[in-house]
């Protein structure tokens, strides 16, 4: 009876042997190809549902974890002794982003570890920077559905903690080796450049001639920023309009000039003053003032060995961004942020206290005027002083109250902070693919998805900003503001973590409140129920953010 058993099903085995020997091995490989690695063995695992920290180990020890919705967790094995740790540790955290498409995986991984989409290349960015603008371009790279990982060096608390990047809080980006040397441990095929330093100093100069693609200017073309002078010697040379100007670095022929003018005029150090070298002198008195501190006592050292007196233009504000792949510009969301550290625009300067967009100032009639007189003329005449510009241009306008025209009142060379949250938290294109389309010059093929409605973000500064301030100091309930309604981010710029894991003030911006609405009204009221949501006495903000657009909306309606 076995026996007959025996030959009566062997026919059956014969034929199925083939097919299960073929579905184990087909299983075997999708799950060894769920599992991406970057050039030097950085473990990410692609086929998640959604945002996870893979299971990371090396030597044995586990590194971090996650629970995934299956029925196994995938685990990246790190055997490799070549691994590069910070901190002279043995690891690192890396938090990767799994793709909300379904990104197909080839049925073959090679042994590099590259893994094939069907939809396009997989990515893990760096972000260069520390502050709310690195937070908002952390925020939304990691949103990129092409986007495998987001490094962030040095980063903060608050992006550490929001788990949306790995923070290499002791890379030391001033030194381009060990940039580099980081890009390629760790297959960094990105990088942005988020503070105007790093920049100025040739960052992106050494980066791109490593071959790793750079979204930030060199060296010479951030000039655009690092020089005021520079910006308007090349508005001179190709017709950009901007307010009449002479520079100085005699304090005697400056104040001369002053006189002849009369005030209220303005008095700009040449170079990088962390946003603190523009003086609006309303009397002839304060432009003297102005001038003897940067020329005589040398308040902004070498940034302020050079000045720049300029003609004191009536008006509005505005923000202008647009990227820049060398020859093509292609103009993003139009925004609009408050300098001044009081409420009606009263105060000294300050980085910025709150932004919102759109900004209704720039209508599309001016926003077509602007890069046709502006932007366009800027990129080629850069071209052709042979300094090509490859990254984000932020042009500070002034729509002049008289005429109604826009003119330049300086360049930025990187995105501006708070704005950039705004323009983040709109944002639906995927920013990795735009950025990478901007460092190979093809932007002419690139059209940008916005949300609509609007977005608003309050900044909350520690007492004393722009003067001296107390850090150290405790902050509560930031968890729970983001909670208050939906669609609203707080944005992290300078905080860190006391020994009992709570968030402390590390800087004079500490956070910026972000909020979509349908409108500009609904954004500002989720944005400042979530500020009052948020226990800091020792911090401050202003309470009107957004007041010049409101009335012109009211007005439009």
């Amino acid at each position: 009876m076995q026996d007959g058993a025996f030959y009566f099903f062997l026919p059956f085995v014969v034929l199925l042997a083939p097919w299960f020997f073929s579905f184990f091995c087909g299983l075997r490989k999708r799950v060894q190809c769920s599992m991406a690695f970057t050039t030097d063995h950085i473990g990410t695992c692609l086929r998640l549902s959604s945002h996870r920290t893979a299971h990371l180990r090396k030597d044995g020890q586990t590194v971090s974890k996650s629970s995934v919705p299956l029925p196994f967790s995938l685990k990246c094995f790190f055997k490799s002794s070549n691994i590069g740790m910070l901190q002279q540790s043995s690891s690192i955290n890396i938090i990767t982003r799994a793709s909300r498409r379904n990104v197909g995986v080839s049925d073959e991984c090679v042994n590099t570890g590259s893994v094939r989409a069907e939809i396009s290349e997989r990515v893990v960015a760096l972000v260069i920077g520390g502050g709310g603008r690195e937070h908002a371009l952390c925020y939304a790279l990691q949103r990129s559905p092409t986007c495998d990982a987001v490094f962030c060096a040095p980063g903060n608390a608050g992006i550490s903690q929001s788990g949306i990047a790995t923070c290499i809080s002791d890379l030391d980006t001033s030194n381009s080796a060990s940039v580099i040397s980081f890009c390629r441990k760790w297959g960094v095929g990105l990088v942005v450049v988020g503070p105007e330093a790093p920049l100025v100093a040739g960052l992106a100069n050494d980066l791109v001639a490593a071959g790793i693609p750079t979204f930030g200017p060199s060296s010479e073309a951030a000039a655009l920023e690092g020089s005021k002078d520079f910006m308007k010697r090349l508005c001179d040379k190709y017709g950009i309009p901007t307010a009449k100007y002479q520079t100085f670095s005699d304090p005697s022929e400056a104040k001369e000039y002053v006189k002849q003018q009369g005030a209220p005029i303005v008095v700009k150090a040449d170079g990088l003053a962390a946003g603190k070298g523009v003086i609006v002198a309303m009397t002839v008195e304060e432009a003297f003032n102005a001038i003897d501190s940067m020329l005589v006592s040398g308040a902004f050292g070498s940034a302020g060995s050079r000045v720049i007196v300029e003609e004191y233009l009536e008006g509005e504000e505005a923000s202008f961004f647009a990227l820049v792949d060398g020859e093509n510009a292609l103009p993003l969301e139009s925004a609009q942020d408050h300098k001044r550290v009081g409420d009606g625009d009263t105060g000294p300067n300050t980085g910025g206290m709150g932004a919102y967009s759109p900004a209704p100032v720039l209508t599309k009639e001016l926003q077509s005027l602007v890069m046709e007189s502006i932007i366009i003329p800027t990129v080629k005449g850069m071209a052709a002083e042979g300094c090509k510009f490859v990254g984000v241009l932020y042009a500070g306008l002034m729509i002049e109250k008289r005429s109604g025209l826009p003119k330049l009142i300086e360049y930025n060379v990187r995105f501006g902070d708070p704005e950039c949250q705004v323009l983040m938290m709109r944002l639906k294109s995927d920013l990795v693919q735009v950025l990478l389309a901007a460092c190979r010059g093809e932007l002419a093929n690139v059209s940008l998805d916005w949300s609509p409605g609007s977005a608003m973000v309050v900044v909350m500064a520690s007492q004393g900003y722009p003067g001296g301030y107390k850090k150290g100091t405790v902050i509560k309930n930031v968890e729970d503001a983001e909670l208050i309604a939906p669609k609203v981010r707080v944005f992290h710029a300078g905080t860190a973590l006391d020994s009992y894991g709570n968030f402390i003030s590390d800087g004079g911006r500490v956070l910026g409140v972000a909020a979509q609405g349908r409108d500009i009204e609904e954004a500002r009221e989720k944005a400042y129920a979530a500020v009052e949501t948020i226990d800091w006495p020792e911090g401050f903000f202003r309470r009107d953010i957004g007041w010049r657009a409101l009335p012109q909306l009211a007005n439009h309606a």
